[in-house]
């Protein structure tokens, strides 16, 4: 077993109290200005900024600094298309059949149906896949703990990195989403958690009237 290795901890500003509270309340007012979107232009985005977004997710923190995520970026127009024939077929049998009633409530405040042209009209479409192990130089089997609340955490750093840098995104689950694997050349081993949806909204974008939960709803302080 290696032994653990340490390198110094990066420098850190030396800000004051007051320029904290400055800073988690503006971040706090960007990510209120976060929407998802289901109108997208398709206006083009650069590469380059998707890259900068992913390394972002790769900051991410995970169990055992196992690093269980495969971001598949593309913005082929042909392969989108696929995709959007596949997850459709999906969509559709989940409306029609697999969804309980309660579930088709839920979503009818929103106005989602089977129908999902933002697959190609966006620039970028991103796959996520976990990877609850992964294969060392002689084929064996190396366990990833706590993979899918890795890949979680890095997602939430994924969009808000997108955010941040004025783009919008629409997290899109299409079940079952086996076809990613084979579209997209992945592993079999390799579960796809979600298609994040990514370039700008289009002109006359609108998006439901919806109210998030405040603060005592969601958190509680012990001190």
């Amino acid at each position: 077993m290696p032994s653990p290795r340490f390198i110094q901890l990066p420098p850190r500003e030396n800000i004051s109290e007051a320029e904290r509270r400055e800073r988690a309340a503006v971040f706090l007012a960007e990510l209120q200005r976060r929407r998802t979107v289901r109108d997208f232009s398709d206006r083009p985005v650069p590469r380059e900024i998707i890259e900068d977004c992913i390394r972002a997710a790769g900051a991410a923190p995970s169990g055992a600094n196992m690093q269980p995520w495969h971001f598949a970026a593309l913005a082929d127009p042909a392969l989108k298309h696929q995709i959007r024939v596949a997850a459709e077929r999906e969509e559709e049998e989940f409306y029609q059949r697999r969804a309980p009633a309660e579930w088709l409530e839920a979503l009818a405040a929103l106005g989602t149906d089977a129908r999902k042209p933002f697959l190609e009209t966006a620039p970028w479409l991103i796959a996520i896949f976990s990877q609850p192990y992964r294969l060392d130089d002689d084929g064996n089997r190396m366990k990833h703990y706590y993979a899918t609340e890795s890949v979680g955490i890095a997602t939430g750093f994924l969009i808000a990195a997108l955010h941040h840098a004025g783009l919008t995104t629409l997290t899109h689950t299409p079940s079952p989403m086996g076809f990613l694997n084979k579209m997209l050349e992945r592993p079999l081993h390799e579960k796809p958690l979600l298609l994040l949806v990514v370039g700008h909204p289009a002109d006359g974008a609108m998006v439901p009237d919806i109210q998030r939960k405040t603060l005592p709803e969601i958190s509680s302080f012990l001190a």
